[in-house]
């Protein structure tokens, strides 16, 4: 009987050690989540809504400067393509997914940041709507 009020005394004691709020991430402040991205001299602008996304970015995407600027220009470019041409099939994908083309020219230097962006959004969307690419996106 003494054995069974220290068990009980130390299951107490670790129970009450345990944070008090929740650890679920994805309700995270979620809601107002706008990434926008702007260069008046280059006449670009590029707006992300998506709840999730500046969470995504920052504590699971890779850091800045972790990809060369090349590599996401060419990663981007194939990713725009293919998900542009599933915008243009709603009757195989999901007209909820794919809602706009994305306008990106391979021959315009958008510079680091811009492309970081894309290629993340294209990470975040792919795992946060279990979506495959023929270009694998991986962290």
């Amino acid at each position: 009987m003494k054995n069974l009020i220290y068990i009980c005394l130390l299951a107490l004691f670790i129970y009450s050690c345990g944070s008090g709020r929740s650890r679920d991430i994805k309700n995270k402040d979620a809601t107002n989540d706008t990434v926008r991205i702007a260069n008046d001299s280059l006449e670009y602008e590029i707006i992300i809504i998506e709840p999730g996304f500046n969470l995504f970015i920052n504590s699971v995407a890779r850091p800045r400067g972790y990809h060369t600027q090349s590599y996401l220009e060419n990663k981007n470019q194939f990713l725009v393509t293919e998900y542009n041409t599933r915008v243009m099939q709603p009757q195989t994908y999901d007209p909820n997914l794919y809602i706009n083309q994305i306008n990106y020219d391979p021959n315009i230097d958008y510079g680091y940041e811009v492309n970081y962006l894309l290629y993340n959004y294209f990470v975040f969307f792919s795992r946060h709507y279990n979506q495959r690419f023929s270009v694998p996106t991986r962290i």
